[in-house]
């Protein structure tokens, strides 16, 4: 009899819950960076082993400081991915415990014993300051198991997979065992150039910018991809255009090569820029934009 489960990936924003669903998963499907809000949807990454398949889903971090339309349904997306799942991966920060991270745990349904995954231990110098924190940690009742790795390393990823399979149901495969997530490549093309958007701009660029797709069509080999970048006002368009279109020309290169490394194919891309102002408070936009409301 094989097993087969959901794995909820949660937690408070920019604690690795990306890296570490890429990491588990062997490739990259959920998009990075150092952003509160990089992660906005539900991405599920799928790991199958001979006896068991993992069906993880990477959450976006539950949001506290914002209340628009936009960090409503991404804490809605939190919330409703964690009535029906099989395991609860709660990742925090080695050596840090705030308020978020309690506002998270109280948001886990009580009928619900989470694996705490305390990430980034690599960064902890002295490595003596570690013990008492895990002590601290597993104090805490709620929690079935608390896992110290690096979620950036693998040789803590043997021990969490254990912990996660004693705990999936008998069960058949849900998916075959070739497949990595169930989005789309349509959908993983928006949120790689989304991705450059943060990373190639930084602190310039607020959270309120957004790309749809407007054509992927596969010519041949040639996958030729249209899309919009979404943003709140001129400013932040002549922000992501850049100088004589400097910075749109970088977002599209990068962009383009990552997609291609997904689609193991030639890509040709283009990028436009459009003002929608107050989309992220605009329940209309967000539903055309392929948010669930």
């Amino acid at each position: 009899m094989t097993h087969c489960g959901t794995v909820a990936i949660v937690g408070r924003p920019n604690v690795g819950k990306s890296t570490l669903l890429n990491h588990l998963v062997g490739q990259k499907i959920s998009i990075t960076s150092r952003k509160p809000q990089t992660t906005r949807t539900r991405i599920k990454g799928i790991v199958t082993h001979p006896e068991a398949q993992f069906v993880f889903v990477d959450t976006p971090g539950y949001q506290t400081r914002y209340g628009n339309a936009l960090n409503r349904a991404m804490n809605r997306s939190v919330l409703s991915t964690l009535q029906d799942v099989d395991v609860v991966l709660m990742v925090i920060d080695a050596l840090r415990w705030n308020i978020a991270d309690q506002q998270v745990l109280d948001r886990i349904p009580k009928a619900v014993r989470p694996l705490l995954v305390i990430n980034k231990v690599d960064q902890v110098k002295p490595r003596t300051l570690l013990l008492p924190f895990l002590q601290e940690r597993a104090k805490e009742l709620r929690f079935d198991a608390v896992i110290p790795l690096s979620a950036k390393q693998d040789k803590d990823f043997d021990g969490l997979m254990q912990e996660i399979q004693r705990r999936l149901p008998e069960a058949p495969f849900m998916y075959d065992a070739d497949d990595l997530t169930d989005s789309n490549e349509r959908f993983l093309a928006a949120e790689f150039i989304r991705e450059q958007l943060f990373r190639l701009l930084g602190e310039e660029l607020p959270y309120a910018a957004m790309v749809q797709i407007d054509q992927y069509r596969l010519e041949g080999r040639l996958h030729r991809i249209h899309a919009t970048i979404v943003v709140d006002n001129d400013n932040q368009k002549a922000i992501v255009i850049g100088h004589q279109g400097e910075k749109l020309k970088a977002i599209g290169t990068k962009a383009r090569k990552e997609i291609e490394t997904l689609v193991q194919g030639k890509v040709h891309l283009e990028l436009w820029v459009k003002v929608r102002g107050g989309w992220a408070d605009d329940e209309r936009a967000l539903r055309q934009l392929g948010y669930d409301l």
